[in-house]
């Protein structure tokens, strides 16, 4: 075991690992005075997971294997099932760490990002889950309407000072910069999400909100941590129109499943009926009042795509249940031995057997 473990995911990273690497290699870790509330040695890992990457991410992990800081760990894993959250899940079980930070591949820390989130973890021990203050590093000169959307690419500032995120107010920390407790993570958490599961073409997002919508509902706090702070890396293509209608459409399209992880069994036909009304209000309303706006506003096309995902959210998530329970019942495929050749000449333990098998439909 060691105190902390940062967790990087990444697909066809190659490119944007490097930074966020040579980042954490001059990480400074926690002062003693700070160590003394917990205990007087640090100690901390860094692991990559690859998620099914096709270019020579591993081979940019094995290059700063060969030259890491001798106070941490470099370690390296492949996960073959594609979706973040398939690559998380591998995260927390390959890690050794008390406190698990995670860290996007477009994700830069600032030098004390570690030392803070440890500290925080060690002072806040009701805490099972805390988010960084995010800040947006954009590669281009952003349009101004990204500011009325940018919690949505995961921009966070949500003020100087620490505090809970309390249930009633429907707000959590995005996956970018979270830190989690592992032990809390492997005894509320899944082990396989439902959204996003098979990745974006799936039509979900949001898993990172599963993930602590599960931890809170576990009795833990999140809280959000100011103090911990990085920089997400943003292209240009992230601004434009036909990537943040998708965005919308995948979170909108999601949230109904979020909403229900919020209640109890008995409450949810109820609700779901409720907040059916109440979406169809919103966006009727939100419709009226945009009826002459221009088709190439950006934002108003989002959030109207947003409201409508929202709308037909229960819908789109109770058809996709179907069809995979439906896919699920389709019997598999019968095998049989049609000739077998037994083998006694070369085998160590006096024969082998080649069969030749058919399938049958």
């Amino acid at each position: 075991m060691v105190d902390f473990t940062v967790a990087i995911p990444t697909y066809n990273g190659e490119t944007r690992l490097p930074e966020v690497l040579e980042r954490l290699r001059a990480a400074k870790l926690p002062p003693s005075d700070k160590l003394a509330l917990a205990k007087e040695n640090f100690s901390w890992e860094v692991i990559v997971v690859d998620n099914n990457s096709t270019d020579h991410t591993a081979q940019v992990v094995k290059n700063y294997q060969a030259d890491w800081r001798s106070d941490c760990p470099l370690r390296y894993y492949f996960e073959a099932e594609q979706g973040a959250a398939y690559a998380r899940q591998t995260a927390v079980d390959k890690a050794r760490g008390k406190f698990i930070g995670f860290l996007d591949d477009d994700n830069l820390p600032t030098p004390d990002w570690v030392a803070s989130a440890y500290i925080f973890g060690e002072t806040h021990p009701q805490a099972g889950a805390y988010g960084s203050l995010i800040h947006g590093d954009f590669e281009a000169h952003p349009p101004e309407y990204i500011k009325s959307i940018a919690c949505f690419l995961a921009i966070i500032d949500r003020g100087p000072l620490p505090h809970k995120y309390e249930p009633r107010q429907k707000l959590l920390p995005p996956g970018a910069g979270l830190v989690v407790r592992k032990q809390v993570w492997q005894q509320a958490v899944p082990k396989r999400l439902f959204l996003n599961h098979r990745g974006r073409e799936a039509g979900l997002a949001s898993e990172d909100l599963e993930v602590v919508l599960y931890i809170q509902r576990a009795g833990w706090e999140i809280w959000y941590n100011p103090q911990m702070q990085i920089y997400h890396k943003i292209p240009p293509w992230r601004c434009e129109k036909d990537y943040l209608i998708s965005l919308m459409r995948c979170i909108g399209l999601s949230r109904h499943h979020l909403r229900m992880l919020r209640l109890s069994s008995w409450q949810r036909p109820l609700f779901t009926l409720v907040h059916l009304l109440n979406d169809l209000r919103k966006l009727v309303q939100y419709l009226w009042k945009t009826h002459r706006a221009s088709s190439s506003d950006v934002l108003v096309a989002c959030e109207r795509q947003l409201l409508l995902s929202i709308l037909i959210s229960p819908c789109f998530l109770w058809k996709k249940r179907y069809l995979d329970w439906v896919s699920q019942q389709k019997p598999s495929p019968r095998i049989s031995v049609t000739d077998t050749k037994l083998n006694f000449k070369n085998s160590p333990v006096g024969y082998s057997s080649t069969a030749k098998v058919k399938q049958l439909k």
